[in-house]
């Protein structure tokens, strides 16, 4: 398929600020060849979809070449496209069809850790003297035999793993097939700022970088210390995980890390090129974020775990995570998401009503910061159940049946009803295919003039058309029982939101000034002749003021 490139703002290096990014998981998208796992061709067919919503950009999940026990964010080739997702040829055929469509391309890079079957680990595993022997991280026992440390692992367990060959145990945050790089040599660096500029001459927009805070760790291999009960919480890893039971001051977080991250956008300036990071850390999520974020030579995004949390955010916690931003990251700039591949959709975990998921997309359209919405949440699924004997993931195996694993959200895309598996394939799906999802398919709901994909695209185009959301100031957020209130202001344009956050009518003090009511068809209210605001239950308010 052949395109030319429409990128409206080709040369703009701030695209990607008040940007909304579409998340694509490549097994679940769409089935190009009948094996039941999505592809980069796949990709291809449905972009249009993508850019019918007016998104700016797609991030895609890893589609590197991996032997897939972490369903490909265990990398064995960072330079070529596994054959289960296609070619590079193909990956060359998404960016043109992408670029043709006015959408950019940010592929998920992962980083701090590699697959055990990654040739540098296979030679750095074969002996203590060999040319890559430091790339990885390597410590010797206790003198009783033990782990060198206490560090834990997010899958389950010690974070460390002996290996014969060696006579000596390697770092892996996660499985135990993923070992961590060795950040502190700057060979390591330099191969993966080669990974970095072979993806941006092939013509990506940009990266999300994956667990951007675990790249370095403490060098003296320091213990992590206790983390008193009342300071856990089970944003990062489920609460029956004793990875929660651990301050982590020195597997990850470590203050050189800034120093690489520097190099990275360093690498990406001369292409214009945007990264968004992600930051894993219960306790210090926000103040990381602003970290990587401040100024002109970090990274241009983080996201956080805030707005992924498990319980539904009210007036008062929005406003407060607002807060903390801006406490710790006025310098920066956030990148919000509700859903992932990695955690509970968000329609379930917040147990949200059609009109209360209409009003957090309203809300989230209208935050200071960019955006990330994950497929499959412009038509509200639910997260899917799937049973254990069809479980993939192996966190999930792990720990079932207290944490059931990332596969309920990451069952296939649904595009067509009239199809058990969804118009996905047309073969057997490597995820059951829920048949609540197939009701609620993009080809069911484009045919409803009610349906939630409509309010996506309305809300996205609102977001477009000022400015002031997409890139304004914003006031400290008020809270006045349920109702969540800011004003965004760019030039000499002002857009004052409103939110009520609850099933309960709420009235609401119209601000002072020469307003006028806009965003009606988000079923925004209107002052009343008493000239007040009467809210129903998730309805919003949004005025516009222009001087």
């Amino acid at each position: 398929m052949t395109t030319t490139p429409v990128l409206s703002n080709v040369n703009d290096k701030d695209w990607w600020r008040g940007a909304v990014i579409y998340q694509i998981y490549p097994r679940s998208y769409q089935d190009s060849n009948g094996d039941g796992i999505g592809d980069l061709l796949g990709i291809v067919q449905r972009l249009p979809h993508i850019a019918s919503m007016g998104a700016d950009a797609v991030w895609i999940s890893p589609f590197f070449t991996s032997p897939m026990k972490d369903f490909g964010y265990d990398v064995s080739d960072y330079c070529d496209v596994d054959p289960m997702f296609g070619s590079l040829a193909d990956f060359d055929a998404l960016i043109e069809t992408a670029h043709g469509l006015g959408l950019r391309v940010m592929i998920d890079l992962v980083l701090s850790h590699t697959s055990d079957v990654h040739p540098w680990f296979e030679q750095s595993r074969s002996s203590t003297d060999n040319d890559k022997s430091d790339w990885y991280v390597w410590a010797d026992p206790k003198p009783d035999g033990n782990p060198p440390n206490n560090w834990l692992s997010i899958f389950g367990g010690p974070a460390w793993q002996w290996d014969a060959r060696r006579e000596q145990y390697y770092l892996h945050n996660f499985l135990v097939s993923q070992p961590d790089l060795n950040f502190h040599n700057p060979d390591v660096q330099e191969a993966l700022l080669d990974v970095a500029r072979f993806w941006l001459n092939r013509g990506v927009d940009g990266f999300r970088l994956d667990t951007i805070n675990f790249y370095m760790h403490d060098a003296q291999l320091r213990d992590n210390p206790p983390l008193p009960k009342e300071k856990r919480n089970a944003n990062i890893a489920p609460s029956v995980n004793p990875y929660n039971h651990q301050e982590h001051l020195y597997d990850k977080n470590h203050p050189e890390n800034l120093n690489f991250l520097r190099k990275l956008r360093a690498v990406m300036e001369p292409f214009g090129a945007a990264a968004v990071g992600e930051v894993g850390d219960a306790q210090r999520g926000l103040e990381i974020m602003g970290e990587y974020t401040a100024g002109n030579d970090l990274m241009q995004m983080c996201y956080a775990f805030e707005l992924l949390s498990g319980d539904r955010p009210t007036a008062q916690f929005v406003a407060d995570v607002m807060a903390q931003v801006d406490d710790v990251a006025a310098d920066g700039w956030a990148c919000w998401a509700y859903s992932n591949h990695d955690v509970v959709r968000h329609v379930t975990r917040w147990g949200l009503t059609p009109a209360a998921a209409r009003l957090f997309t309203t809300l989230m359209m209208c935050l200071r910061g960019s955006v990330c919405i994950y497929q499959g949440e412009e038509l509200g699924l639910q997260e899917a159940d799937v049973a254990f004997e069809d479980l993939q993931d192996p966190y999930g195996i792990e720990f079932w049946p207290e944490f059931k694993g990332r596969d309920g959200c990451r069952t296939p895309m649904v595009w067509e009803r009239d199809n058990s598996c969804g118009g996905f394939t047309t073969g057997q799906p490597w995820l059951p295919v829920s048949s609540e999802h197939v009701a609620n398919a993009v080809s069911a709901q484009e045919d409803d003039p009610a349906a939630l994909i409509h309010h996506y695209r309305r809300a996205i185009a609102f977001r477009h058309a000022h400015e002031a959301l997409k890139t304004g100031d914003c006031t400290p957020l008020s809270v006045d029982g349920d109702v969540l209130s800011f004003t965004r202001t760019s030039g000499n344009t002002k857009i004052f939101c409103a939110f009520n956050l609850s099933d309960t009518p709420s009235d609401l003090t119209a601000p002072a000034g020469d307003w006028h009511a806009v965003g009606g068809e988000l079923g925004s209210a209107h002052l009343s002749a008493d000239g007040g605001i009467h809210l129903g239950p998730w309805q919003p308010y949004i005025a516009l003021q222009q001087n």
